[in-house]
């Protein structure tokens, strides 16, 4: 129990060590350049040390379980030897954890209050609530079919690199066709898939499927799913900005 308390406090020190830069940062300009004192001091410094035992709390939680238990499902369905339920979970996965992501839950609800200021919608709660769900879901759609087709990647051995090259060209040419609307908005899905919520599973899924495949390097072939989670996702809600 001691030991434990121990590692937990270096964890805050080393949460606390990583959040420096931005103190000293926001420090700086506020005073130096703004040359105004904070706002509400004593909710700032609260507000800190409530951020400092998120993001130590939040880690200790990767580490002990959802690091372990991605790893160890990839390895479990890799010994199973079953590619169509190796792909059902890889899209299951990344449907439910997009779903799930903070951040798209935030961008789709302020893409729809934006289409709704461009007059692109109707400013009811159902028009809103519609747009952010058909926006949701086909991110989440496509960060499914992402991991589908990353896994199989890593299943066949194929290079990366050709399928993130092909992708951007696939995401020019597109974008070129697309409604100047959707543009933004795609890019920006693409960044949210990224969040505190996907990137830990997929990464213990490629890694751990990796490991688990006689052949593969997890260094080489492990890593890359988090690209094709970012990318797959301007590519379809550009095409969903152009049938839609």
């Amino acid at each position: 129990m001691f030991a434990g308390f121990i590692s937990f406090g270096r964890l805050i020190l080393g949460t606390l060590r990583d959040l420096t830069p931005i103190i000293l940062v926001i420090t700086f300009f506020q005073i130096v350049v703004l040359e105004q004192p904070f706002p509400n001091l004593e909710n700032v410094l609260v507000g800190l040390l409530l951020v400092m035992l998120g993001l130590a709390l939040f880690i200790q939680g990767l580490e002990m379980g959802l690091f372990p238990l991605g790893e160890s499902m990839a390895k479990a369905f890799a010994r199973k030897g079953s590619l169509a339920w190796l792909l059902t979970f890889a899209f299951a996965l990344g449907f439910g954890v997009t779903v799930a992501e903070p951040a798209l839950i935030a961008i789709a609800g302020e893409a729809a209050a934006a289409a709704h200021e461009a007059g692109l919608i109707a400013g009811d709660d159902a028009a809103l609530s519609d747009y952010a769900a058909g926006l949701r879901y086909t991110v989440a759609v496509s960060v499914g079919a992402a991991l589908l087709l990353g896994v199989f990647r890593i299943v066949k051995g194929w290079p990366i690199k050709y399928f993130i090259i092909g992708g951007y060209l696939l995401v020019s040419v597109i974008t070129s066709f697309a409604p100047p609307e959707i543009v933004g908005i795609a890019y920006d899905a693409g960044g949210v898939t990224t969040g505190t919520v996907t990137v830990p599973l997929v990464t213990a899924l490629g890694v751990g499927l990796a490991s688990s495949i006689k052949g593969r390097n997890p260094l080489i072939d492990g890593f890359g799913l988090i690209a094709f989670a970012s990318l797959m996702p301007m590519i379809f809600v550009l095409i969903y900005g152009m049938l839609f």
